[in-house]
């Protein structure tokens, strides 16, 4: 015979019985809703789930550091979000049509592209919306994304950057700029260019170059500073242009100094050692990061940075030679 416990005992095991079954309610609570999902997890991230494909296709060219920096930042962006992220390039607009072409067949699940010549990339682009695949633009292409279709852009406003180039000149007493523009028809380097002789109150001359051949460049920039000994500042669209620019102003003897577009590492070190004089930057490292993000945010969660009427500007900041350090030590982990 077992003896049944003291009235005392039967409550203290009713209440424990109580809380346990509140326990496993609660539990099954967190774990489960009504329509099946996991509520006690971010809905966008649930197990078994297909990753998201997106592609990034830029005009780039092979080798340029500029470009490396807004691959790291697509791909710092993929690996947060678990995103399966392709990259491809080509400096050629068909060339880079093609790739969205591509990722259309390929069904990525969001496309970022840059829009260096806008005209030239209307049918792959529409390709890409009328497939459902949303798209954003970045680094070039920012008075042409909302009519193209793209949801959103991630850049610079070049035509404002150039102003404040030409500014600066003027309070560094420049008279003579050679601005010089390493890919014809681009419609970043030319807003640029043309900012520039907006706002400068000196004289503006734009120097076509062939940016594929760096040799070409050098041999353009040191004839014309040889033909005019007039020319105080040459500005150049890239670090590496820059850097070139600085070979042919000591070769020449030239008094004129070198500004730039964009920077790298090297081109860090050249405003810490004075051969050039300020560089504007336009984060492309920020520029990768916030277009993958930004379909990452679309796809789960429906946002639309800028509400699809503003551009994301990302620049322009100077560098010069007073704020140079604190850019530094980013430039050396490969993210500036």
């Amino acid at each position: 015979m077992i003896t049944p416990p003291p009235p005392a005992s039967r409550r203290s095991l009713r209440v424990t019985a109580l809380a346990s079954a509140v326990a496993l309610l609660l539990a099954a609570g967190c774990t489960a809703s009504g329509d099946g999902t996991d509520s006690g997890t971010d809905p966008t991230v649930q197990a078994g789930a297909a990753r998201l494909k997106v592609t990034m296709i830029t005009h780039a060219t092979d080798g340029d550091t500029f470009w490396d920096l807004v691959k790291k930042g697509a791909e710092a962006a993929a690996a947060k979000d678990d995103i399966d992220l392709t990259y491809a390039n080509d400096p050629d607009t068909a060339g880079q049509a093609a790739l969205v072409q591509d990722a259309v067949r390929d069904k990525a699940d969001g496309i970022a592209l840059t829009l260096a010549k806008p005209q030239a990339m209307q049918g792959a682009v529409a390709a890409a919306t009328a497939a459902g695949i949303p798209v954003v633009g970045l680094n070039s292409g920012i008075d042409a994304w909302q009519s193209a279709g793209l949801l959103e852009y991630f850049g610079q406003d070049e035509s404002v950057a150039g102003q404040a180039v030409g500014d600066k000149l003027d309070d560094l007493k420049a008279k003579h700029a050679l601005c010089v523009i390493h890919e014809q028809g681009n419609v970043a380097l030319e807003a640029r260019c043309a900012g520039v002789k907006k706002t400068f109150g000196g004289q503006t001359e734009m120097l076509y170059v062939d940016g594929t051949n760096t040799d070409t460049v050098a041999a353009a920039i040191t004839a014309r500073l040889q033909q005019d000994r007039t020319i105080d500042e040459v500005v150049t669209n890239g670090a590496r242009f820059a850097l070139t620019a600085v070979k042919s102003v000591k070769e020449t003897r030239s008094k004129a100094r070198v500004a730039t577009f964009d920077l790298n590492e090297d081109l860090v070190r050249a405003v810490q050692s004075g051969d050039v004089q300020f560089a504007v930057d336009q984060q492309p490292y920020l520029q990768g990061y916030l277009a993958v993000d930004a379909l990452w945010l679309y796809k789960t969660n429906g946002n639309i940075s800028g509400g699809g009427v503003e551009p994301v500007l990302t620049g322009p900041a100077f560098v010069t030679k007073t704020n140079v350090a604190a850019v530094a030590r980013f430039a050396a982990g490969g993210t500036r």
